[in-house]
């Protein structure tokens, strides 16, 4: 794994080459982190993904990792930073994939860069709870539904601002019911990954969660439904953390989106259909 700095606009932006591929011409697919974490490509991913020569890269968002903070911002920020990325990486055209709040990101660099996308995985990803602008869509009041308790007030506390926010996540302390029997199944065998990662992701401090959770609350800059490349949503029936109607509901704004539900999965173990999304997405290089 090598991590590289670039400049953008003046700040440090992190970014990532999995070494997953080396032809010049081998597909290319940028990463999305979720929160908190850093963007590092899954390594439980790196088998697959030399097997069908695609090139794995991901990108610190402002906050995270190798990633000046750049304060308050939206979701569509991202897609300047992607694009840039993959103009380092010598992409032209790529694929993105967005794991939880590396979901929103996704669609984000989809709808902004069309011209640039070759398709796009959603995986247990987060849905707006605000619209763009009056009378598009949004999950509205039911994006709280089904949420754990933790989650909600996180998020609650991101409606009242970043201060408020902060001071939240400084008295916070985990609570492993936010995950489900298989999530943790998961997070001590075959994604082991997200342990580093997520404590990668605060090794700074949480200037990228608050950032990110405020982002989620706030208007996101885009449409969803704007998103025309080929989308895979895939979502567990159990996620506790972003429930299952919120995959639904992004599957359902983007036009010809397939959807793949994936019954007992939570929030961490959806992420064993990831090896299949990634082929999906590969195809459509």
């Amino acid at each position: 794994m090598e991590r590289k700095i670039l400049n953008v606009d003046g700040r440090a932006v992190g970014w990532y080459d999995a070494g997953t591929a080396t032809a010049e011409d081998a597909p290319v697919v940028l990463w999305h982190h979720g929160t908190p974490n850093i963007g590092e490509p899954p390594e439980p991913l790196f088998d697959v993904a030399r097997e069908l020569g695609v090139r794995l890269i991901g990108l610190d968002r402002p906050g995270y990792g190798g990633s000046d903070d750049a304060g308050p911002r939206a979701v569509a920020d991202v897609a300047s930073l992607a694009a840039a990325v993959a103009d380092a990486a010598g992409a032209h055209r790529f694929g993105v994939m967005g794991h939880s709040g590396g979901g929103p990101h996704a669609l984000a660099t989809a709808a902004l860069l069309p011209d640039r996308l070759t398709g796009v995985v959603v995986i247990a990803g987060i849905g707006p709870l605000v619209a763009p602008t009056a009378g598009e869509g949004s999950l509205g009041t039911s994006w709280w539904d089904g949420m754990h308790a933790a989650g909600a007030a996180e998020l609650t506390a991101a409606l009242q601002g970043g201060d408020a926010l902060a001071d939240l996540l400084e008295s916070s302390e985990y609570d492993p019911a936010m995950f489900t029997e298989k999530d943790l199944e998961a997070l001590d065998g075959s994604w082991r990954w997200f342990q580093r990662i997520a404590a990668a992701g605060v090794e700074h401090g949480f200037a990228g969660i608050v950032a990110d959770d405020v982002a989620y609350v706030q208007p996101w800059g885009f449409r969803v439904a704007d998103v025309r490349a080929p989308t895979l949503v895939l979502q567990g029936d159990e996620d506790r953390i972003v429930p299952v109607h919120h995959g639904r509901w992004i599957a359902s704004a983007i036009p010809g989106a397939e959807y793949q539900e994936r019954p007992g999965d939570g929030h961490l173990s959806v992420m064993e259909g990831a090896a299949d999304a990634l082929r999906w997405l590969s195809g459509k290089s």
